[in-house]
C-alpha cells in the first residue's frame, strides 16, 4: 500500500504541474521576452504580441489538459490498488510516460 501511495503522488505531479502553470500563464504573462522561463519557442519570442498570445493560449490548453489527465490518472491508479509492486511500478511508469503526450502535445496547436 505504501508503494501505491508513493506512485499515486508521483503520477499526480505532471497533471498538477500542468494545472498550476496553466493557471499562472493564463493570468500572468511574463512581462518581458526572456530566455529564463515561460513558453519559449522561436515563434513565441518574435515579438511581444506573440509572446503574450502564446502564454495565454498555452496556459489555457495546459489548464484544460491538466484536469483531463488528472482525472484519467486517478482512475488508472485506483485500478492498480491492491496489485503487486512490480505491476504498480511498471504501469505507473507507463502512465507517467503517457502523460507526457498531452503535456508536450499542446505545443503543436499553440505554434
Amino acid at each position: 500500500m505504501g508503494f501505491w501511495i508513493f506512485m499515486m503522488v508521483m503520477s499526480l505531479l505532471i497533471p498538477l504541474s500542468m494545472i498550476g502553470f496553466g493557471t499562472y500563464f493564463r493570468k500572468k504573462v511574463p512581462k518581458k521576452i526572456n530566455y529564463l522561463y515561460g513558453y519559449r519557442t522561436p515563434m513565441s519570442m518574435k515579438n511581444k504580441d506573440t509572446w503574450d498570445f502564446a502564454h495565454r493560449y498555452f496556459g489555457r490548453l495546459w489548464f484544460i489538459m491538466g484536469w483531463i489527465v488528472l482525472f484519467i490518472t486517478i482512475l488508472a491508479m485506483i485500478a492498480l490498488l491492491g496489485k503487486d509492486t512490480d505491476t504498480i511500478g511498471n504501469l505507473g511508469a507507463i502512465i507517467t510516460l503517457l502523460q507526457c503526450i498531452p503535456m508536450l502535445g499542446v505545443i503543436i496547436p499553440t505554434e
